[in-house]
């Protein structure tokens, strides 16, 4: 598998073990899905994201990742417009839906592995008769104030004296 932007070990530090454990085997699946896929890496303000695409386009992606403080979410980024018989996806907007992944065994489902297929071939399309750009990854910048947690540092406790 292609090794991640280093600034995303760095990112993810903001949140708990299990998060970044979810979030690393979310990007896993969705590189094993869509090898060839570009991704584009945000520190945002309340999450960090990869949106996937064909394109360096941002407008082109498909897929995308998001860690919060305590959840991972696969987004669809064409979601309203996928198959989706076992109600997995989240969501009411006109376009993005997404399904929560609680732990790494809820991307072995075959219903997220059917969304995951059909969501490459959105992308596969959207990418049609453009260059697409070759598979990398890309650190894009952010602005504003992070407004998630910081992750408390372990220390001791302070010996009385």
């Amino acid at each position: 598998m292609r090794k991640a932007a280093p600034e995303l070990a760095r990112f993810l530090a903001a949140f708990g073990p299990d998060v970044a454990r979810v979030f690393r085997a979310t990007r896993a699946a969705v590189l094993h899905a869509a090898p060839q896929a570009n991704e584009l890496v945000y520190d945002a303000y309340n999450a960090v994201t990869i949106a996937f695409t064909f394109t360096d386009r941002l407008s082109e992606a498909f897929v995308h990742i998001a860690a919060y403080t305590k959840h991972v979410n696969l987004g669809f980024n064409h979601g309203a417009a996928l198959p989706d018989p076992e109600r997995l996806l989240a969501g009411s907007g006109a376009r993005i839906r997404h399904a929560r992944i609680a732990r790494a065994a809820d991307l072995e489902r075959p219903a997220i592995a059917m969304l995951l297929r059909a969501a490459v071939a959105q992308g596969r399309a959207l990418a049609r008769n453009r260059t697409t750009a070759r598979a990398r990854s890309v650190v894009r910048p952010t602005t504003g104030a992070k407004r998630r947690p910081k992750r408390a540092a372990t220390t001791r406790p302070r010996r009385k004296r």
